[in-house]
C-alpha cells in the first residue's frame, strides 16, 4: 500500500501576538503520522504558545492548524479538540483524592443516569491494560508515584480518542530508570500508531526517542530535520543562533585565596539534587545553570533557608544558619533575590522605601521604631543607585513596571551590604535596560567583596560569572570557566556533553 503522505498534524505560518510581544512569528511545524517529533528551543522560543494553539486553547492571529489535512475545530468545540489532540503537561492534572478510575473518566462517569461504579472500574482496567499501565483502577491517585501518575495522564488523554499526543517535558520529574521506562512506553504507543510531539530541554533524549526534530528560536521556525541527519553541535547551534548584544561583563579576576562566604557540603534534597558540593569566595560570582529539572533552583533556595536539606551542611560567612530558616540565613549576612518577585519578592501595597528597607528596618530608628527620615534617605540612595523609575520612595511597588519592581527586590537584597548573595533569575521578564542595571548591581556587590551565586536560564546573565556550575538531573556534572561559548554551555546543560 502507498504510504500516507498527509501529515498527521500541521501548523502553517502561525503568528500569535500578546500586546506588543510576538510569541510566534509565521512559525510552523509538520508532524508525520505515527512519528515521535521533537520540538526544542530555549526559553521564550515559542514552544508553549504553539502547544496552546495546537490544543485549541489559543487562536492564532494568522495561520492555520490542520489535523490529517482537515482544518482544526473551532476554539469553542472542546470535544472536537479532545478527539484530535491530547496534551500531557509537566505539571500533573491528576486529582489525588480521586481513584485512578475516577481520574480516567472524570466528568464522563455516566451517560444518562446514576454512576455504575463496577462498570466504570472495568472500563478503567481495560483502558489501562490497552496502554500498558500497571496500576489498580480502584487505588487513590494520590498514592501513585510520579511515574505512575504520568502514565495515567497519557492513558486518560488517549481515552478521548485522539491519536496525537503532546508530551510537555515528561521527564522533568523522573529519575533515570523511570525515564527509560517512559521511553519504552512511548515506543509501544508509536507501534500502535500514536503520533507524538515531544518537548524537552534534554537534547540527548531527542536522539533516543524521536525520529524528527523542529527547532524554534525567537518565535520563529529555524529548521526541521530527521534526527539521524542532524549532528548534536548543529542542533545546539540552531537553538542558540548568534549571541546577541547583551550586557557586557566587566573584566575582573576573583581572588583564588579569598575567604569562602557560601559553601555547601554533600547537600541532598529528596529527588531534586544529590551530594552537591559548592564553594563561593568573597568577590566571586558563581553561576548555577541547568534545565528546569536540574535542581539548580531548589539548591539555591536551600542555601537561603527556603528548604531544609535531607543531608549535608550549608555555611554562610563561616556560620551555619538553622536549616530551613530564611531569617537565620539573612542574619548570617546573606542577601537574596527570589525566583518569583510577585509571590516572594515584595509587598505590592507597601512603598518602595518600606519594601527596600525591610531587612534593615531595625537599623533605621531606636527602641523598635523606624525613622521615616532615615528610611526615606536610604530609599532615595537605592533609587539612584539602581536607576528605579518612580515618583518617589513613597510610591507603592505594585504600581511599578516589572523591571523597576525587580530593581526594588534587588535593592532589598543589597540593603545591608551583604557578604553573600543568592540571586535567582534576576532578569526574568524585564527589558534590556533593567537587565543591565540588575546585572551591574550583582557585579558591584562582588567588587565590594560579596560572594554571589547567580541562577539564571539566560545565557547572557551567566556571562558575568567567574565560573558556571552546571547541574543535570540533580547532580553537578561540570564546571565551566569564564569565556565559554553558547554552544559549549548549552551542550552541557542539555546532557549532550558532560565531560
Amino acid at each position: 500500500m502507498p504510504e500516507n503522505t498527509t501529515p498527521a498534524v500541521e501548523a502553517r505560518s502561525v503568528t500569535k501576538r500578546f500586546g506588543p510581544t510576538t510569541a510566534l512569528d509565521e512559525a510552523g511545524i509538520v508532524i508525520k503520522e505515527g512519528e515521535t517529533h521533537a520540538l526544542v528551543g530555549r526559553n521564550g522560543a515559542g514552544k508553549s504558545t504553539l502547544v496552546s494553539i495546537l490544543t485549541g486553547l489559543q487562536r492564532p492571529d494568522q495561520g492555520e492548524v490542520l489535523f490529517a489535512g482537515r482544518p482544526a475545530p473551532v476554539t469553542a468545540d472542546r470535544d472536537g479538540w479532545r478527539r484530535q489532540v491530547a496534551c500531557v503537561y509537566q505539571k500533573s492534572t491528576i486529582i489525588p483524592t480521586l481513584t485512578v478510575a475516577e481520574n480516567l473518566f472524570l466528568n464522563r462517569q455516566a451517560g444518562h443516569g446514576p454512576i455504575n461504579w463496577r462498570a466504570m472500574r472495568a472500563r478503567a482496567r481495560d483502558l489501562l491494560d490497552r496502554y500498558g499501565v500497571d496500576v489498580d483502577a480502584g487505588r487513590l491517585a494520590g498514592e501513585l508515584d510520579v511515574e505512575q501518575r504520568q502514565l495515567l495522564e497519557i492513558a486518560r488523554a488517549l481515552s478521548f480518542g485522539a491519536r496525537f499526543v503532546i508530551l510537555d517535558e515528561p521527564t522533568a520529574r523522573l529519575d533515570g530508570p523511570a525515564i527509560e521506562r517512559l521511553f519504552d512506553h512511548m515506543r509501544a504507543l508509536r507501534s500502535q500508531g500514536v503520533t507524538m510531539m515531544f518537548i524537552s530541554h534534554h537534547l540527548e533524549e531527542v536522539y533516543k526517542v524521536c525520529q524528527s526534530v523542529t527547532v524554534f528560536r525567537d518565535a520563529r521556525h529555524i529548521l526541521t530535520s530527521a534526527v539521524g541527519d542532524l549532528p548534536h553541535d548543529e542542533l545546539v547551534s540552531a537553538m542558540t543562533g548568534e549571541a546577541g548584544a547583551g550586557y557586557q561583563a566587566r573584566s575582573r579576576t576573583a581572588d583564588a585565596g579569598a575567604k569562602i562566604v557560601i559553601s555547601a557540603e554533600k547537600l541532598s534534597l529528596g529527588d531534586r539534587y544529590r551530594d552537591v558540593d559548592l564553594a563561593v569566595r568573597a568577590g566571586e560570582i558563581v553561576g548555577l545553570a541547568g534545565s528546569g529539572s536540574s535542581g539548580k533552583i531548589r539548591l539555591a533556595e536551600t542555601l537561603v533557608g527556603l528548604h531544609a536539606a535531607d543531608s549535608g551542611t550549608v555555611t554562610i560567612n563561616g556560620g551555619r544558619p538553622r536549616p530551613g530558616d530564611v531569617t537565620s540565613a539573612l542574619r548570617a549576612g546573606l542577601g537574596f533575590v527570589p525566583e518569583d518577585r510577585h509571590k516572594e519578592g515584595f509587598v505590592p501595597l507597601l512603598s518602595i522605601a518600606e519594601n527596600a528597607t525591610l531587612p534593615i528596618s531595625h537599623k533605621l530608628g531606636r527602641f523598635g521604631s523606624v525613622s521615616p527620615r532615615l528610611q526615606r534617605a536610604k530609599a532615595e540612595r537605592m533609587i539612584q543607585d539602581l536607576a528605579i523609575k518612580t515618583t518617589g520612595p513613597s510610591q507603592p511597588v505594585g504600581d511599578l513596571s516589572g523591571g523597576n519592581a525587580q530593581k526594588v527586590v534587588m535593592a532589598r537584597a543589597l540593603a545591608d551590604d551583604p557578604k553573600a548573595l543568592v540571586v535567582i533569575n534576576p532578569t526574568s521578564g524585564v527589558d534590556v535596560r533593567a537587565k543591565q542595571a540588575l546585572l551591574a548591581a550583582v557585579e558591584d556587590a562582588a567588587e565590594r567583596g560579596a560572594g554571589a551565586v547567580l541562577v539564571s536560564d539566560e545565557l547572557d546573565d551567566l556571562r558575568i560569572c567567574d565560573r558556571v556550575v552546571v547541574m543535570f538531573h540533580g547532580r553537578v556534572v561540570k564546571e565551566v570557566p569564564r569565556g565559554w561559548a553558547d554552544a559549549e554551555l548549552v551542550a552541557v546543560m542539555e546532557g549532550v556533553d558532560a565531560r
